[in-house]
């Protein structure tokens, strides 16, 4: 079952590079539509890219979830715990390099959205096959799960004017 899970973290991997990669460009592609926005980039913010990789993510989750998640009672939990890890490696990687070498370097930004990814994969595939992270509530982490995707969504079109949100190459917030 091990080998199964590692090749399905794999693939997940995989899954969310090249969607995030997509994704990124999708809004851009689509003349700016307003359907494409709320799971594409509609800007450079550290907040848009997290989108990139929470999307592909979950998206995963739901397919894998059906081919192998149902036997792993911690499934939805490890999901949230992985999903959680990867947000959260994305803003913090982001600003110690940007604050610490005063520098920012779109190469750099594409690594960390890459080891974000692999953090997740790496960290849900040591959660399962140990049998951790459970933490007797799957349905309320696959709750927190949508609820994430909720706010992504709706911050898209509405942003609070901090950092996080703020467009680095314009300046701007949002649409």
């Amino acid at each position: 079952m091990n080998r199964s899970v590692r090749l399905w973290q794999i693939i997940g991997f995989v899954f969310t590079g090249i969607s995030g990669v997509l994704l990124h460009f999708l809004y851009e592609w689509t003349n700016e539509s307003v359907i494409a926005a709320p799971f594409s980039a509609v800007n450079e913010s550290i907040w848009e890219h997290m989108k990139l990789l929470y999307f592909p993510l979950f998206v995963f989750a739901v397919i894998e979830y059906r081919f192998v998640g149902k036997q792993y009672e911690n499934y939805w939990c490890v999901k949230l715990l992985g999903t959680a890890v990867g947000l959260l490696s994305i803003p913090s990687l982001y600003y110690t390099y940007t604050g610490a070498l005063g520098v920012k370097a779109d190469w750099f930004n594409i690594l960390i959205f890459f080891l974000a990814a692999g953090a997740v994969y790496f960290i849900e595939y040591q959660l399962l096959k140990n049998g951790i992270g459970y933490f007797g509530k799957p349905l309320a982490a696959l709750a927190v799960l949508c609820l994430t995707g909720l706010a992504f969504v709706v911050l898209t079109f509405v942003q609070p004017e901090i950092p996080l949100f703020a467009d680095p190459v314009t300046g701007l917030y949002g649409i």
